[in-house]
C-alpha cells in the first residue's frame, strides 16, 4: 500500500470537526484509506453491504442509534442519513464524529450544503499521485510559492515518461502489467460509475448516452468547453450537455478549469478549460498506446496536460498552500495552462510542454501573465521533458517534470 499525502490534512480534521468527508473518485483509495484511520471505538459501516443499505435507508434514527462515532463508507447510497447526523451532531459538538466516504462531491447537492454546513470538511482523495508512488514529500506548491526552484525528483523521461502519464495514478491500473489489461479495468470501471453511481446521485434522463458523452469529452480534453460544440453530434443542446457534464465533475472524472482574470487586461477568453483527473482515464477512453503516441508525438499533448493538472490538484490537496487554479487566453493567442493564485494574491503559472527543448518563444504567455500581475506574480515554469533546470529571465524557469513529486 502507498503511503497517503493527505492522510494528515483528514487527521487534523477529525481532531477539530464534528464530521468530515473523504470524497474522491470510485477506486481511488478512500476505504482503504478510512480503514487505516478509524481506531478500536470508530466502527466501519460500510453501506456497500445491502443488509445496513436497507436498514439505514429504511430507518435512518435507528441504524445511527447508539452510535459514538463511526466510519461511514459509501454515505452517498443512503442521503437520509446525513439529516441524522446533524442533528447528532448538533446535540453533541465533540469533534471526530463521524467519517463519511463518498464517490461524489455530497457538498454539490443543495439539501447537504445546507445541512452540513459549519459542521463538517471535505477532503478530497484524488487517485494515486507520482509523489505518493515514489515515495517523495509532494512540496510542489510550497517550493514554487516561495520563490524557489521545486527540488526535482527521480528523472523520468522520452518512453518512460509517456507510460508513466498513460498509467494513470488508479491503484487497481498500477497492479496491472499489460495495457490490454488496463484497459479492460477501465472499460469496466467507466461501465459501473454509469450504471451505479450515475443512478443512486443524478436525475440523468438520458443514461443511455453517457458512456457517448464521456468519449466526446475525452476528444475535447485540453480544449476549452463548448457545450454546444460537444452535444452536437448526439443530439444534445447545450443545456442538457452541460448538465450531464457537471455530473461527471461531481464524480471527480472531470475538472472545468476556470478562465483566469484581471481588471488590467480587457481581451480575455472567459470559457473554462476541459480536463480529466486522471491521465490514465483519459488514455484509455482515447484508446492511447505506447505505440500510438510513438507514431504520434501529438497525441501526447492533452494526456500530458491532464496529467500536470492532475498531480497539481492532488498536491493541493494536502498542501499548506491553499490555491485557486484556472487558465490564462487571451484574443490575441497568449495562454498559460495552468495559473495558481494563493490567498496571498501571489501567482505562479505553468505552462507544459511535451518536448525536451524549450525555447525564449515557450515563455510568451507566461510573459503576459507577469505583466498583468505585476508585484503579484511569483514564478513562471515550463515543465518539460528533461532532467535540467534552466533559468530564462527573472523569475522565469524550466524545470524538469520530475519536478512535481521532487
Amino acid at each position: 500500500m502507498h503511503p497517503r499525502l493527505g492522510k494528515r490534512r483528514i487527521e487534523e480534521a477529525l481532531k477539530d470537526t464534528r464530521v468530515v468527508l473523504m470524497s474522491g473518485p470510485r477506486q481511488s483509495g478512500k476505504t482503504t484509506l478510512a480503514t487505516t484511520i478509524a481506531n478500536k471505538d470508530m466502527p466501519i459501516l460500510s453501506l456497500d453491504d445491502p443488509t445496513l443499505l436497507d436498514v439505514a435507508s429504511s430507518d435512518p434514527v435507528g441504524f445511527l442509534r447508539g452510535i459514538d462515532r463511526a466510519v461511514i463508507d459509501e454515505v452517498q447510497r443512503a442521503p437520509s442519513l446525513l439529516l441524522v447526523i446533524k442533528s447528532l451532531v448538533d446535540r453533541d459538538t465533540r469533534p471526530g464524529r463521524f467519517l463519511l466516504t463518498g464517490p461524489a462531491n455530497l457538498m454539490m447537492l443543495p439539501k447537504v450544503a445546507d445541512s452540513l454546513a459549519g459542521r463538517m470538511e471535505v477532503v478530497r482523495l484524488l487517485p494515486l499521485s507520482q509523489a505518493e508512488i515514489r515515495g517523495g514529500q509532494g512540496r510542489f506548491l510550497d517550493d514554487a510559492f516561495s520563490g524557489k526552484s521545486p527540488s526535482v525528483g527521480e528523472p523520468v523521461l522520452g518512453t518512460d515518461l509517456v507510460e508513466l502519464v498513460l498509467a494513470g495514478g488508479y491503484p487497481e491500473v498500477l497492479e496491472r502489467r499489460s495495457w490490454r489489461r488496463r484497459q479492460d479495468w477501465y472499460d469496466h470501471y467507466v461501465d459501473g460509475i454509469i450504471q451505479r453511481d450515475i443512478r443512486e446521485f443524478a436525475q440523468v434522463g438520458q443514461l443511455a448516452q453517457m458512456p457517448k458523452l464521456l468519449n466526446v469529452l475525452a476528444e475535447h480534453a485540453g480544449q476549452l468547453v463548448n457545450y454546444s460544440g460537444i452535444g452536437a453530434g448526439l443530439g444534445m443542446n447545450h443545456v442538457t450537455t452541460q448538465k450531464y457534464t457537471k455530473v461527471f465533475e461531481s464524480l471527480y472524472l472531470i475538472h472545468s478549469l476556470q478562465s483566469w482574470h484581471s481588471n488590467r487586461l480587457k481581451r480575455l477568453i472567459k470559457s473554462p478549460k476541459l480536463h480529466f483527473l486522471d491521465s490514465g482515464l483519459l488514455a484509455a477512453l482515447k484508446g492511447l498506446t505506447l505505440e500510438r503516441t510513438a507514431k504520434d508525438r501529438t497525441a501526447f499533448g492533452a494526456p500530458l496536460e491532464t496529467f500536470v493538472v492532475g498531480e497539481i490538484l492532488k498536491v493541493a490537496s494536502w498542501s499548506d498552500e491553499r490555491c485557486s487554479f484556472s487558465h490564462f487566453r487571451d484574443k490575441d493567442g497568449y495562454e498559460v495552462d495552468l495559473v495558481m493564485e494563493n490567498r496571498r494574491g501571489e501567482i505562479v503559472g505553468i505552462e507544459v510542454k511535451a518536448s525536451a527543448t524549450v525555447l525564449s518563444a515557450d515563455f510568451s504567455g507566461l510573459r503576459k501573465l507577469a505583466a498583468a500581475c505585476g508585484n503579484n506574480f511569483v514564478h513562471g515554469i515550463v515543465l518539460y521533458d528533461s532532467d535540467q533546470v534552466v533559468p530564462f529571465g527573472e523569475n522565469l524557469s524550466a524545470m524538469p517534470l520530475a519536478s512535481l513529486w521532487g
